[in-house]
């Protein structure tokens, strides 16, 4: 079995390769091909990880490669996990919002539409190879962020390929419940008991359910919470809004819950987010060039993107074992929701097994947020043709549908200076 990892200079990488250390007995894996396009990363996290592999006794190849043709040939799996224009393109796209007194930031807003128009061609491109290249079945798993836009764009200009979108954010909420329950109530829960009934857009999702043994207990959880918030005036969550919910926000709605909050924070960079990080990958990256080291460092953790790992290698295995696992992912609604347009990629529970990706029949969300979904639906579909045609019109639109976008007289400025600021890598839209 060949598994290819595009974008493996990433520093999540020797994450991942932990991920298929533990799963050797069920995930039989042969070949780890790891391809970038920068050889200077690839060397070093490569290195670390063809290192950590030789350490448990080789029991798989890592491959490391710039060739993108030569690296989907023949794969299983593919993983993509890229970042086109580095983590410079991330600073930018988040100080593009703040000189334009709206959220910077690198998926949500006018930054997260920056950085899908940069994305979606790249992703379309290593589709197209895998249709032309890889195994039979192939299924391509995308992390790449704005997740569910990129797998949106796959569902459209891709639909021969089989496709899904991961977030670590389902499972970082699963096991947080289960710690907060362990310690509010003293039981011990494994997460093989647990499911988290999570429904919405990636970035854009309400959990809504919780079950242990298949007792749904929503209603210890979000009690949880809503006393907290009555505890502790700063809570993340105002008391009002849990109330009024009964469900808990993705982590990603406070930019739209709590607009002010976040532009008021963003007048205190630097450091932008985007800065932190450059500052902990630099640091993660001297570790990893240490030849001495042979497991991933702590440090990582503060890079973000807990349970990467677990995601990613658990997906896989449940497809390739047959398993039947539920798991929450960006798919297709192909009609599970009832009401809501089959086109649409949501973020919900779906069944994994060697057939593909199945997501479950679901209950639609209410009105309260069915109208934000709707709304940056439409904005991400908007996304998507001015990603593949660079359509400078679609561009327009897609800001002035955005409830994070500028206001209309300001729209064109917006559009100007982020085409301009990323003009490298947005060839489609200056092809004169």
């Amino acid at each position: 079995m060949k598994v290819t990892v595009i974008g493996g200079g990433s520093t999540y990488t020797p994450e991942l390769v932990n991920g298929f250390l533990f799963r050797l007995d069920e995930f039989p894996l042969e070949e780890l091909w790891l391809m970038d396009i920068d050889q200077e990363r690839l060397d070093i996290v490569g290195g670390f990880a063809q290192r950590m592999v030789r350490a448990k006794g080789s029991p798989f190849r890592v491959v490391l490669s710039t060739d993108q043709g030569a690296s989907l040939a023949d794969s299983s799996y593919v993983i993509t996990q890229l970042r086109v224009g580095q983590m410079e393109a991330r600073r930018a796209d988040e100080y593009l919002g703040r000189r334009h007194g709206l959220i910077g930031q690198e998926t949500t807003g006018v930054g997260g539409m920056a950085k899908a128009l940069r994305t979606i061609p790249v992703v379309l491109q290593v589709a197209a190879e895998i249709r032309a290249s890889a195994a039979p079945g192939c299924l391509l798993v995308n992390f790449t962020n704005p997740a569910g836009l990129i797998t949106q764009a796959l569902h459209q200009y891709a639909p021969d390929v089989e496709s899904v979108g991961v977030c670590n954010v389902p499972i970082t909420v699963k096991m947080e419940l289960i710690e907060r329950i362990e310690a509010k109530f003293g039981e011990q829960i494994s997460p093989k008991r647990a499911a988290l009934n999570t429904m919405g857009l990636n970035h854009l999702s309400w959990h809504r359910g919780f079950t242990v043994d298949g007792e749904d207990i929503w209603s210890r959880v979000i009690e949880l919470y809503i006393a907290e918030a009555q505890e502790n005036p700063e809570s993340e969550w105002d008391l009002q809004t849990l109330a009024a919910l009964g469900m808990l926000p993705n982590y990603y709605l406070k930019y739209y819950y709590y607009t002010g909050r976040i532009l008021a924070e963003q007048e205190k960079w630097p450091p932008s987010r985007a800065e932190e990080v450059l500052q902990v990958e630099g640091d993660l990256l001297r570790m990893y060039s240490d030849h001495g080291l042979h497991e991933p460092p702590e440090a990582l953790m503060k890079r973000g993107g807990a349970y990467y790992s677990t995601v990613a290698t658990q997906l896989l295995n449940a497809h390739f074992n047959d398993l039947n696992e539920v798991h929450v992912v960006n798919v297709a609604n192909d009609g599970v929701v009832r009401d809501w347009p089959s086109n649409w990629v949501l973020e919900l529970p779906a069944k994994v097994n060697r057939m593909g990706i199945q997501p479950l029949p679901a209950e639609p969300l209410p009105p309260v947020c069915f109208g934000l979904i709707a709304q940056v639906k439409a904005y991400e579909l908007l996304t998507v043709e001015a990603a593949v045609h660079g359509d400078r019109i679609a561009a327009y639109q897609a800001l002035l549908a955005h409830p994070l976008g500028p206001e209309a007289d300001k729209v064109q400025l917006v559009l100007e200076d982020m085409l301009v600021t990323h003009r490298e890598y947005l060839p489609n839209f200056w092809r004169d």
